[in-house]
C-alpha cells in the first residue's frame, strides 16, 4: 500500500517537473510586427506628434525686449480667451460650416443617388466631370474663381458689359461668404460624392430585392435602404468636412489679394495665426491660438462623430 502510494507521488512529482520545464525557458519575443509598423511610426512621429509637442512648448513661452524668450505658462491662452479677433475668426468659420457642409454634402448626396440609380446614361463621364474639380489644386481652382469673380476684369466684368448694368459683386462684404462657400463646394463635392458612391455599392443586393417584392418604390427605397446604409460614410464624409471648415485658409488667403479690404488678416483662425506667426514675428502667441482652434475642432468634431454613432446604434 505505501509502495503504491510513493509511486504515485512519483510520478506525480515528474509531472509538475514536466510541467514547469518549459516556464523556466525565456521565449523570444517576436519583434516582426513592429518591423513592419516601424516606418509608420517613425513618420507619424516626426509628422504628427513632434510638431504638436514644440507647438505646445512655444504656447508656454513669450519674446519680450529684456530676458530673451521667457516662461509665461498659460497667459498666452488667456490672452486668446479675451482676444476679440480670434473669437470673431471662430464665430465666421463656425457660420461658414453651419451653410456651406450642408449644401456640400446634401449636393454630394443627390450626384452619388443618382449615378446609383442606374437611370443616367454616360455614367462613368458623369462621375469625372463631378469629380474633376477635386484634381485641380487648390491654389489653381482659386485663381480660375478669383478671376471669374473680378468686378473690373474677368466674367463679372464682362457680365457687366454685356448686360448694361452692375451685377452684385461676388467679392463684396456681402458676398465674400457665400463666394468662398461656392469655391469649396466646387472643389469637395466629388470628393464627397465618391465616399457616398462607394458606401451605396457596399449595400447588399437583397435589401433591394426584398423592397422590390414589398413593391416599395424609389423613394422608399432611398429613405428606408439607401440612407440608413450609408450612415458610416455620411459620418465620416461630416467630420472631414467639419475639420475642412475651421482650417479654412487658402481660399480666402489667395483671393485677399484680390479684396484686401473686405479679407481681413484675422478671416479664418488658421489666416489669424499664420499672419500673427510670419508677419507679426509672434510665434508664441500664434501657437497658443492654433491649439485653441485645433481643440475647439476636435470637440466639434468628436460632438459630431458621438451624435451619428447614437442614431446608428438608435436605428
Amino acid at each position: 500500500m505505501s509502495a503504491g502510494i510513493l509511486g504515485t507521488d512519483a510520478v506525480v512529482g515528474a509531472k509538475s517537473r514536466t510541467a514547469k520545464a518549459p516556464r523556466g525557458k525565456h521565449r523570444r519575443r517576436d519583434w516582426s510586427g513592429w518591423l513592419f509598423m516601424g516606418p509608420f511610426m517613425a513618420v507619424f512621429v516626426l509628422v504628427l506628434v513632434t510638431p504638436l509637442v514644440y507647438a505646445i512648448f512655444l504656447s508656454l513661452f513669450r519674446e519680450t525686449l529684456m530676458g530673451g524668450n521667457s516662461f509665461v505658462g498659460f497667459e498666452n491662452y488667456l490672452q486668446a480667451f479675451k482676444d476679440p479677433k480670434f473669437w470673431d475668426s471662430m464665430i465666421r468659420v463656425t457660420i461658414f460650416l453651419l451653410i456651406q457642409v450642408p449644401i456640400m454634402l446634401g449636393l454630394a448626396l443627390f450626384a452619388a443617388l443618382a449615378l446609383d440609380s442606374a437611370r443616367l446614361r454616360w455614367i462613368p463621364l458623369f462621375r469625372l466631370s463631378i469629380f474633376l474639380p477635386y484634381a485641380v489644386p487648390a491654389v489653381v481652382a482659386v485663381m480660375i474663381w478669383g478671376y471669374m469673380y473680378g468686378s473690373q476684369f474677368g466674367l463679372v466684368a464682362d457680365l457687366n458689359r454685356f448686360l448694361g448694368f452692375k451685377i452684385p459683386e461676388p467679392l463684396s462684404n456681402n458676398l465674400i461668404m457665400a463666394s468662398i462657400g461656392n469655391i469649396v463646394t466646387w472643389e469637395f463635392v466629388g470628393y464627397n460624392m465618391l465616399i457616398f458612391f462607394a458606401g451605396l455599392k457596399a449595400i447588399p443586393q437583397e435589401l433591394y430585392e426584398a423592397a422590390e417584392i414589398d413593391g416599395a418604390g424609389a423613394f422608399r427605397t432611398i429613405f428606408n435602404i439607401k440612407l440608413p446604409g450609408i450612415r458610416g460614410p455620411l459620418v465620416i464624409a461630416t467630420l472631414f468636412s467639419i475639420i475642412g471648415s475651421f482650417q479654412l485658409f487658402n481660399e480666402p488667403a489667395m483671393l485677399r489679394s484680390i479684396a484686401p479690404n473686405i479679407i481681413s488678416s484675422y478671416f479664418t483662425p488658421n489666416m489669424y495665426a499664420f499672419n500673427l506667426s510670419f508677419t507679426g514675428s509672434q510665434f508664441n502667441y500664434a501657437a497658443a491660438i492654433s491649439i485653441l482652434a485645433g481643440l475647439v475642432t476636435m470637440v466639434v468634431a468628436y460632438a459630431a462623430q458621438r451624435a451619428g454613432d447614437e442614431k446608428q446604434v438608435k436605428s
